[in-house]
Formats: C-alpha cells, structure tokens, sequence
C-alpha cells in the first residue's frame, strides 16, 4: 500500500513564464556559426535533451554531440574526449552531467533552468524522509538535486525504476520513492513493492486530461497513445505505450500507426518526425475538457535555452574569463551521488550482459 510522508504541504511550485526564443533565419546562421567556433577553441562538446529546441538538438549532432535523455547525456559526456560539456537541459542534468564527470568544466546556456520535481524536493527535507524510515532503502528518480542523490540509496531513470524497484522488492527490501508521485504510483503498481511516496509532481505531465485524452482519441481512432509515466494514473490507463523519452521515441519509429498521440513534453516532436517523417503527431491535451492547445505541453524551465544564450556563456568563457555558468559540485556530495548513480549503471551494465545483478 502507498502511505504518503506527513510532510508540511508546501505551495504548487509556480514555474516561470514561457519564453521561447525565436531566430530569424539570419541570426540563427549567424549565432550557430560563432558557437561552432568557440565550441572548437573551447574544446567543447554539446549534450542537449529531448525536451529542448530544435536549433539545439540540430547543433548537438551537427557538432557531433548528443541528443538523449538525461542519463545518457551525461554518460556521453563521460566517454567523450572534450574537456568541456556544454548541458542544454536543466539543471539536474548539468549536476548528473558533473557527478559522473568531475575533471571536466560543465557548463549550461542558463543555470536558472530548473525542474519543479526539484523544486518541490529539498535536500533537507528528504534527509527527515529517510531518517524517519531507517528500515527501508530510498530510491529517488534522477530529477533531482545532487544533494538528495549523495543521501539516496539508489537513483533511477523512467526507463529502468521499474526494473531496479523489482529486483530491490524481490531482495524484500522496503523503499522510499522521491519525488515524483505518479511515477513512484506506477513503479508500485507493475512491481508489487512496499514503497512510501514523495508526493512531487511535473508540472507538464501533471496537467494532461484523461477524459479530454479519450475525446481526441475519439477524432484519432487510429492513433497510438503514448504516455510518460510521470502522467496522473488515469492517463497512463489510456496508454498504448509507457516509457521513458527514448522508449517513447522508439515507438514512434517502429509501431505501424499512422497516427500518435503523445503525452509527454512536445520539444520530443523534433525527434519524433526525425525518425518517422510521415507520420501525425498530436499533443494530449492538458487544460480542461476538449482541450486543443499545440503548444501548452512544454517546461518553460527547458524553453531558457536557446543558441543566444549559449553564445553568451562560451563568449564569457573565451581566453580563459571567469564566468560561463559552470556547474560546481561540493566534492563530498559528489562523490557519494556518484555512488548512488554508479548502481544504476551496474545494474544497466548487469542487464545489457545477462548477468546477475549487483546486490546492494
């Protein structure tokens, strides 16, 4: 049975206004041009997310960079020679970026891009989390700070928390989950564990509507409904398919539908039609009854960053400046999120060989 922690109930996290960067054709040649330079002098390389703007994925692999989910933009950047990571996502991915790389200079196009999962989860008040449940393992999703990953047992990602909650539950380890709610509900669910959920929310897949989901899907029999499993449980029922981004990606590539209906952040579309060109992409809707909104489905945190801003931090940086929006890490938090981390990674390493797991 989920017992949510009595937790002082904090307000909504409020995120930012949306502010989209728009380029003439002109200036984007122009800033993409410059930036390339500076990538070069700098030694740089660009991670970016699935979430961000097209200019940004189209530069990363333009420059031979990455487009990825969080965890795979910071193994990317670890496997990859340059000396700098430039992180176009949000700060946690800037952080999980610098935990699993500490001798390289990690920088982000604005270090203000934050994640309302985050947000909703000090430090200090998961520490009284898992001080009040000594008997049981805390497992906390990667959207969060590295201050809650150095206190966690285990951090896992959308596309393997299931996997890792199972192995965990059958061990017959009891666990905490922070901080997403909803997808701590649906790792409980398929894997049967004993888990105490953090009570955190997305503020994008929290708004998308079940019953204005079943309307669309009315209009788009034909369609697949694909859902992020940060999404309320009763949008994640009408799923054809859950996952994390690159699952969801992939489905999109493989599946015969002509159509999709997609719940998760639209920055993912870019990818989408790269890999299925002819096929129809619709946004879930996420406001009210019938919604139809094309736009709406969006962090406004990840919409902070664009070329300008990325031109700006490499310019500051230029002939060894000061500044950049270099992420830094204490050294004692990092090393002990990097073993938090590093059990993900065995246990992905584990799988991808076939071999037994690692214990704890």
């Amino acid at each position: 049975m989920n017992t949510v922690f009595p937790v002082p109930l904090k307000p909504v996290i409020q995120p930012p206004a949306m502010v989209e960067e728009t380029l003439g054709v002109e200036e984007r040649v122009t800033l993409k041009a410059r930036i390339k330079t500076l990538m070069a002098q700098q030694d740089a390389v660009l991670v970016a997310h699935y979430y961000t703007s097209a200019d940004l994925q189209d530069l990363a692999e333009e420059t031979g960079g990455c487009v990825s989910d969080s965890l795979e933009m910071a193994r990317f950047g670890h496997a990859h020679p340059a000396k700098t990571l430039i992180v176009a996502g949000v700060k946690f991915m800037g952080e999980t970026a610098k935990i699993l790389n500490p001798a390289k200079r990690v920088v982000m196009p604005d270090l203000q891009a934050d994640c309302s999962l985050d947000l909703a989860c000090p430090a200090d008040e998961f520490a009284a989390f898992c001080d009040a449940h000594p008997d049981r393992l805390s497992v906390v999703y990667a959207n969060t700070s590295a201050a809650v990953k150095a206190r966690a047992d285990w951090v896992v990602t959308s596309g393997i928390a299931a996997r890792i909650v199972k192995h965990l539950h059958r061990q017959g380890h009891k666990l905490l989950w922070a901080p997403d709610r909803h997808l701590g509900d649906y790792v409980q669910r398929i894997s049967g564990a004993d888990m105490l959920l953090w009570q955190g929310s997305c503020v994008v897949h929290e708004a998308f509507k079940a019953e204005a989901l079943k309307k669309l899907h009315l209009d788009y029999p034909n369609a697949a409904v694909l859902v992020h499993p940060e999404s309320p449980e009763s949008v994640i029922a009408l799923a054809d398919v859950v996952g994390s981004t690159t699952q969801l990606i992939e489905a999109v590539r493989t599946l015969p539908n002509p159509e999709f209906i997609v719940a998760t952040d639209n920055g993912i579309f870019h990818k989408m039609r790269a890999v299925a060109s002819g096929k129809i992409l619709l946004e879930a809707p996420t406001a009210g009854e019938g919604a139809t909104c094309t736009s709406c489905a969006h962090c406004p945190w990840m919409a902070m960053n664009g070329l300008r801003n990325l031109a700006a931090v490499l310019e500051s940086s230029e002939g060894g400046k000061n500044g950049g929006n270099e992420i830094h890490i204490e050294e004692s938090i990092r090393a002990r999120a990097r073993l938090s981390l590093q059990k993900m990674l065995d246990f992905a390493a584990a799988e991808k060989a076939a071999q037994p797991p690692p214990g704890d």
